[in-house]
């Protein structure tokens, strides 16, 4: 990490931040091409878990090269200043790096599932997914649905904190600011 001052090592705000972040980019090598993918995601157990169908580019580079980055990033504010170059954005981006792999097992498939639903919509299903609908399940294309768990070998986090009394708004302009002290 080249601004080292950036670096957030909390990690309870890490976990926090991918438990709440609701999409992540799926990183992957095809050959010497990259290939990102955007995804809806959960942080489990110290893991990330995706689902899609059981064939396409997506699979056939995991396949091929279960090595992988993910990437979450998420905008919390732009901060101006008088001096164009030292207006800032507020962020908070996580990456990890590992192994991305087809979850084979039907407990853990069925409860990483049963995870996404509950992260993306709390409370609407009155009953827990079934392994049954899990193991039977084809998409409208016949597909059969696969969870990819990635499991990380590095983490890193960067954050910049948003400055309130810089937070950029709708009808703020530089007249604002001129000798305000930042």
């Amino acid at each position: 990490m080249r601004r080292d001052m950036l670096e957030c090592q909390d990690e309870q705000k890490i976990n926090r931040f991918l438990q709440e972040a609701l999409t992540g980019f799926l990183g992957l090598a095809d050959g010497g091409e990259p290939y990102v993918v955007p995804l809806n995601f959960v942080w489990w157990n110290g893991c990330v878990y995706v689902h899609g169908a059981e064939e396409g580019r997506k699979i056939d580079i995991i396949q091929r090269n279960p090595r992988v980055c993910f990437t979450v990033s998420e905008h919390i504010g732009t901060m101006v200043h008088p001096v164009p170059a030292k207006t800032s954005t507020a962020y908070m981006s996580v990456m990890l790096f590992g192994k991305a792999e087809i979850v084979s097992d039907l407990d853990e498939a069925t409860d990483a599932l049963r995870q996404l639903l509950g992260k993306y919509v709390p409370g609407y299903f009155h009953r827990p997914l079934s392994q049954q609908h899990v193991a039977s399940y084809r998409s409208s294309m016949g597909s059969v649905a696969v969870v990819i768990k990635i499991i990380p070998d590095l983490i890193t986090a960067k954050e910049k904190p948003l400055e309130e009394d810089r937070r950029f708004y709708k009808g703020r302009t530089v007249r604002d600011d001129i000798g305000r002290i930042f």
